[in-house]
């Protein structure tokens, strides 16, 4: 059955709730016409491997038509596909073969910002009276001549801009290249659902908004206050980036977002099962604000957060206080969990570089992303094992490395391509040069090297087949049990169906009581564990997944 349909054939409107989503960076995927950029037509020719992992949705990075100052985050066209990727014909024949092969498409929306080579923004900068002159944020200097206010940017800098023609400043959260456009005019609004409604008519089945909390800056310009040096962390800037030093309470997160984000639901409405996933990008509040975008039922679907990118290791004490604090801060929210993505060190070397056994702990991470409530997102490769790529200087496109080396060394180690055949040049991405080197260290993880045995694909294999077939793993309550500091263990709940997870996360064997009645194994997934008198042994990094019988209950 498929996993979209319900037992009586209706569509499953809730069919997010619990999805798996497997994140696919464009320029990285597949190269299909040799210039050694992934392409759409590359991506069409990969879905049936994406099919097979059995995921229910795709989301596409931005393949939209950009000067690729960031890399597509940086959009002159949002009705347009980049020709570096090919054309809208294309995403039609994508959009065709992954429903016909029953995957979703989701893709990236940017709507906090354009290129500066946007329309808009060439018509906004012309002049201060023309229709598009509130378009963007734009600001007189102090008396002094400097910038309006302490505002910084996430790439480092102050966050505005000196426009000669104007005469004022313009915001830009990003890159220079990347005007900030201005929420609190109508029409950006209606510009924006505009061109989601043009993607929605195309066939799409939901959208990631990206920087979700930074559509809206307080009007009054005021200065962000200091942030704390205790209160400091890395999870969405780098330590090196001053941008860290203050407490963002004026530049973004703004409370104006709410009523946008209820006109965006209900565009969505109109197409039943279309979903939205908003990104976070927020070290201090993100959990808070989660909770008000997710509240309700009538702004975004979900949230996509930072609490399992950051470079700490993963604790059964982190994961506990991360789900109950969502719990907490979103009772009616839900969230979308993830390990890797495109701006962050791979997990494989981020967490699994720390272990004397890497391929177990990396079984045991996807043990648990795929058990916990909550959709979960998978980011290309990250099912082969791959780990972050050391890359030279010279190799480096990102310009947030370039203006951090060597203390950041930016964003490339996790995009580079990925690799489908040990043996072919390339790994088999493209024919032509890559244009991120394709690492030595990945041929021996390529698809082809996994496709059969017992290889870490094959684990993520069955666990995405076990958690479609359980709806206690999509859809069902969690309550963990016990607090161990080294087993994470917790019942997931539907109805009268439960199963049992217990996942060692040490490097030794531990043992732990699991009292209760009426548990038997999972096929595939009791042989890293024993339970003997509600007693469970556990291996260095093993799972445990069995299930309740009806009636029987882990204390």
């Amino acid at each position: 059955m498929n996993a979209h349909i319900q037992a009586d054939n209706r569509p499953d409107l809730d069919w997010w709730r619990g999805a798996v989503i497997y994140q696919i960076y464009p320029r990285s995927f597949q190269d299909s016409d040799g210039d050694g950029i992934g392409d759409l037509q590359g991506i069409t020719r990969r879905l049936p491997y994406v099919a097979s992992l059995g995921v229910d949705a795709v989301w596409i990075s931005p393949f939209f038509k950009s000067p690729q100052k960031d890399f597509g985050y940086d959009i002159s066209d949002y009705r347009d596909v980049d020709p570096m990727f090919g054309t809208l014909a294309d995403f039609d024949a994508l959009i065709a073969e992954a429903h016909r092969l029953g995957i979703k498409i989701i893709i990236d929306q940017v709507y906090s910002h354009t290129s500066d080579k946007h329309p808009w923004f060439a018509e906004s900068r012309a002049s201060r009276d023309n229709s598009k002159a509130d378009w963007y944020v734009w600001a007189d200097p102090k008396p002094d001549g400097t910038p309006p206010n302490n505002w910084l940017s996430v790439f480092g800098g102050s966050s505005w801009h000196w426009d000669t023609t104007r005469r004022q400043y313009y915001l830009h959260h990003f890159l220079v290249s990347q005007p900030d456009l201005n929420f609190h005019n109508p029409e950006v609004q209606d510009a924006v659902l505009d061109t989601a409604r043009f993607w929605l008519d195309r066939g799409v089945d939901g959208f990631r908004l990206d920087t979700l909390n930074f559509f809206f800056h307080s009007a009054g310009l005021e200065d962000n206050p200091a942030l704390p040096p205790e209160e400091r962390n890395a999870v969405s800037t780098p330590a090196v980036n001053p941008y860290s030093y203050q407490r963002h309470v004026y530049d973004k997160n703004r409370p104006e977002n709410l009523d946008f984000l209820k006109r965006f639901r209900t565009l969505l409405n109109e197409y039943p099962g279309a979903v939205a996933v908003g990104e976070v990008g927020e070290s201090h509040r993100g959990l808070e604000l989660i909770g008000a975008y997710t509240s309700g039922g009538d702004k975004v679907h979900m949230c996509y957060s930072f609490d399992f990118l950051a470079p700490d290791p993963l604790t059964p004490a982190h994961i506990r206080k991360t789900l109950t604090d969502f719990d907490d801060s979103a009772p009616d929210g839900w969230s979308c969990w993830s390990f890797s993505n495109h701006d962050v060190v791979r997990h494989a070397s981020r967490w699994a570089d720390r272990t004397e056994d890497r391929d177990a702990y990396l079984r045991m991470a996807a043990t648990l992303l795929l058990t916990i409530k909550g959709s979960a997102c998978l980011y290309q490769g990250e099912e082969l094992g791959l780990t972050e790529a050391i890359l030279d200087f010279d190799d480096l496109q990102d310009p947030y490395g370039i203006q951090f080396w060597p203390e950041f060394k930016g964003r490339d180690g996790c995009r580079t391509p990925m690799v489908w055949e040990s043996g072919s040049p390339n790994g088999g991405f493209s024919a032509g040069r890559p244009w991120l080197p394709v690492p030595a260290e990945h041929l021996h993880l390529a698809v082809s090297e996994q496709e059969h045995g017992q290889s870490l694909l094959q684990h993520y294999r069955m666990l995405i087949a076990l958690r479609s077939r359980n709806i206690e793993l999509t859809k069902g309550a969690l309550r963990f049990i016990g607090d161990s500091d080294a087993v994470l263990a917790f019942e997931r709940r539907f109805g009268d169906r439960a199963i049992v997870v217990a996942i060692n996360m040490s490097g030794a064997t531990v043992h732990m009581d699991l009292p209760g009645a009426g548990l038997g194994a999972i096929a595939g997934f009791g042989d890293k564990g024993r339970l003997e008198d509600g007693r469970l042994t556990l291996e260095p990094h093993g799972y445990w997944l069995a299930r309740q019988r009806q009636g029987s209950e882990v204390a």
